[in-house]
């Protein structure tokens, strides 16, 4: 690996102007072609073999033009006013007229018909349109999703408040990112000049960064045309994109800058950076994206293509790091350690074995137990929160008031009451055609009609053939209520079954609530699997990297507590409410079901990160030393002080989305900082140095039999340089030419 990296790094030397303005190229091309087709980012969930997807099946058998489920255009009178006032009753008609000639609806309910007159709150001061899109959402670009928003402006020049929501709300209501991704890129930048101690080193990581995001961002984009992906997932993307380019990058130009200030020529430097750490960035990348890709073994197409879309950016981010920053540090050449900050040198070597790291590192063996007991003295208490995790679903509640979901949201609250923003919807198949008022059909719609959590029904629907048949129930609490995921349950485990008993109905309940609800369970079910699957595969990876048995399970078992910690504290802030209002929040929201599951992939990759980077500089000197503590110390004083400066650049990306005003990207930059904060520092710079001196050579340890058939790599691969430069010295010096022989004398 070693050798191909140093060719890698070599060509891009040579060829620096080209592998730039490739790049370049790249970037600019993928940025127009996303712009012009624009994004189909959607949350559909699809959960084979689950009621809610049951219910998808059938209304799209039966009643294919709400397939896709409705999305109510709400309308406000203002106070004083009601929306059955005749002033209001044309613009509204307009409204509804072009709605229908969209070209993305399907059909339209209008409030002002007798089929929709349920669809006008009692005090006659809300109401809404139901329009049901002819496609998936997520086959419509957010421009095209604005489109049918703004088709209602006749009402909305008329004075109502004009919203969206269902799907189509949370298609338009996604808070933009880019105050988030300037302030974390501003903190980067001071992070990084005072590590570097230059201007110009500076800049060079979140150049090779932006470039990888900008790519990545419209790859995932484009993607959304051929396959489902999340709305989360550019957010997503683009927090992880940030953290771990920034990071590769810092490690690379790193080792650059330490082979230049021992005198070395900058373009070898650039070509042996590239083959020693670029070695641990791509084995650490490589982890990650073999964590998160490994969601798919979760078996839920939602979760699947947040992985595949995190993947994507970050194996975007590791090619940055290996082809389009030594072309940079290739052009900069010498100049890297131009525009120092007043009193620092950056072009001087580092005195790492004498310095504070050290000197830490040295206290560490002396006092071993107690760097442990210290380190799990905090570890554990905010691990313990963790137990007590249980799944919600979005609260379309908690966005910010400006969004038009949210207004949505309150307005059919006040109008209808909150559950009318998450309908449960019961489809039946029934054995012969029946019709609306048949016993059996009435028997199971005032079964559910009866049950304390429900607010009211609608008619029932029946289709032409008389085969299907459906009906909403409107619950009394909000979709992301617990009480409300308890009536799901009931009326599929008691009330429906019950009330279907020899109706030869087959009724199931669906709904985006119901979906959600699914959703929880299904990755309740694979949670485990998952992470075990994640966890073998880690092992196996650094089983084969540092030729251990032992070295692997201390990364798995430090790996679970950093990421119990993120779990714990995640659910302190969000599920008990404590400390919201610092995140934003008025109180406390669900925990996204997809969550736990996305951030451990995510975290567990993040986490070797520094774990390879840490224990690859102690395996290099303990293989050439053969002292297992000596290696600690040196290993530990030559990779804290980059460790933790990466870590902060990642904490300050992520910790910056938190003022994002969705509440599901809150939860992931509260939990992914922590977790990278608490890695890097209580665990890879306290814990994992004491339990490496507890264990001493036996963490070395590997069974002959394995040490036979495990193929041999290294990481940094500081061995093929010191043999490729002992070669070359041993090679004989040319001869020295001696002095011109004399002219010849006497005649010719």
């Amino acid at each position: 690996m070693t050798a191909a990296l140093y060719r890698l790094g070599r060509f891009c030397v040579r060829h620096r102007l080209v592998v730039l303005l490739a790049w370049l190229a790249l970037a600019v091309a993928l940025v127009v072609a996303a712009g012009s087709l624009g994004s189909q980012a959607s949350d559909n969930i699809s959960l084979p073999g689950t009621g809610s997807q049951r219910v998808t099946d059938l209304l799209a058998r039966g009643f294919p033009d709400q397939a896709n489920g409705p999305s109510p255009i709400v309308l406000e009178a203002p106070p004083g006013a009601k929306v059955t006032d005749g002033r209001y009753q044309q613009p509204i008609e307009d409204s509804v007229d072009a709605l229908k000639r969209d070209q993305f609806v399907a059909k339209v309910v209008s409030p002002l018909d007798s089929a929709g007159a349920g669809q006008v709150s009692r005090d006659g001061t809300v109401a809404y349109i139901s329009v049901f899109p002819n496609r998936s959402l997520g086959d419509v670009t957010i421009d095209d999703g604005q489109e049918i928003l703004d088709k209602a402006d006749p009402a909305k020049a008329s004075g109502l408040e004009v919203s969206a929501g269902g799907p189509l709300g949370s298609k338009l209501s996604k808070s933009e990112s880019e105050s988030s991704e300037v302030i974390g890129l501003a903190c980067a930048l001071v992070i990084l000049a005072f590590t570097f101690g230059s201007l110009v080193a500076m800049g060079l990581p979140i150049a090779s960064a932006l470039v990888g995001v900008i790519a990545g961002i419209a790859g995932i984009t484009l993607l959304s045309h051929l396959t489902e992906v999340p709305t989360s997932a550019p957010t997503l993307a683009i927090m992880l994109g940030l953290g771990v380019g920034i990071d590769y990058a810092l490690f690379i130009v790193t080792a650059h800058r330490a082979t230049l200030a021992r005198g070395m020529d900058a373009r070898e430097s650039v070509a042996r950076a590239v083959a020693t750490s670029g070695g641990a960035v791509l084995f650490a990348g490589s982890t990650v994206v073999v964590a998160v890709c490994s969601l798919a073994v979760a078996g839920i197409p939602l979760v699947t293509a947040l992985g595949f879309t995190t993947g994507l950016m970050v194996a975007v981010a590791i090619l940055c790091a290996l082809t389009l920053l030594p072309a940079i540090l290739a052009l900069v050449g010498n100049r890297i350690n131009h525009l120092p900050l007043p009193g620092r040198r950056p072009d001087r070597p580092i005195d790492v074995e004498h310095g504070g790291w050290a000197r830490f590192a040295r206290w560490i063996m002396r006092n071993r137990l107690v760097a442990v007991v210290l380190a799990l003295a905090v570890l554990i208490p905010l691990s313990i929160p963790a137990f007590s995790l249980t799944f919600g679903q979005n609260d379309v509640g908690a966005l910010p008031t400006d969004e038009t979901a949210r207004q949505a949201y309150d307005a059919l609250t006040r109008g209808f009451g909150v559950g009318a923003n998450g309908p449960i919807v019961i489809a039946a198949s029934a054995a012969r055609p029946v019709q609306a008022d048949d016993d059996a059909v009435t028997r199971l719609q005032q079964a559910v009609a009866r049950e304390a959590g429900v607010a009211t029904v609608t008619p029932v629907s029946v289709d032409q053939q008389g085969t299907v048949l459906t009906f909403n129930a409107i619950p009394r609490t909000a979709p992301s209520d617990d009480a409300t995921e308890t009536l799901v349950d009931t009326l599929r485990d008691t009330t429906i079954p019950q009330a279907q008993r020899g109706s030869g109905l087959d009724a199931s309940v669906g709904g985006s609530t119901a979906g959600f609800i699914d959703l929880g369970e299904e990755i309740s079910d694979t949670l485990v699997e998952t992470i075990l699957v994640i966890i073998a595969l880690s092992f196996v990876l650094l089983t084969i990297a540092f030729r251990s048995l032992l070295v692997p399970a201390k990364a798995a078992v430090m790996n679970l507590l950093s990421i119990g910690a993120a779990y714990g504290v995640v659910v302190m802030v969000f599920q008990y409410g404590w400390f919201a209002g610092l995140v934003g929040l008025d109180g406390a929201v669900p925990i996204v079901s997809y969550l736990p599951l996305l951030m451990f992939a995510g975290l567990f990759g993040l986490s070797m990160d520094y774990e390879v980077f840490l224990m690859s500089h102690v395996q290099e000197h303990y293989r050439e030393s053969g002292d297992a503590r000596g290696a600690i110390v040196v290993g530990l004083a030559e990779s804290a002080r980059v460790i933790t400066a990466a870590a902060l650049i990642m904490v300050s990306v992520f910790a910056s989305f938190i003022l994002n005003g969705d509440p599901v990207v809150k939860q992931f930059g509260v939990g992914l900082s922590v977790a990278v904060i608490v890695d890097a520092t209580l665990v890879r710079c306290l814990l994992v140095p004491a339990v490496m001196a507890l264990l001493g050579r036996a963490a070395w340890w590997l069974p002959g039999w394995l040490d036979r058939i495990l193929p041999r790599i290294s990481i940094e691969g500081r061995g093929y340089f010191d043999e490729r430069d002992g070669s070359d010295r041993d090679k004989p010096a040319p001869p020295t030419p001696g002095p011109p022989a004399p002219a010849p004398s006497g005649p010719a």
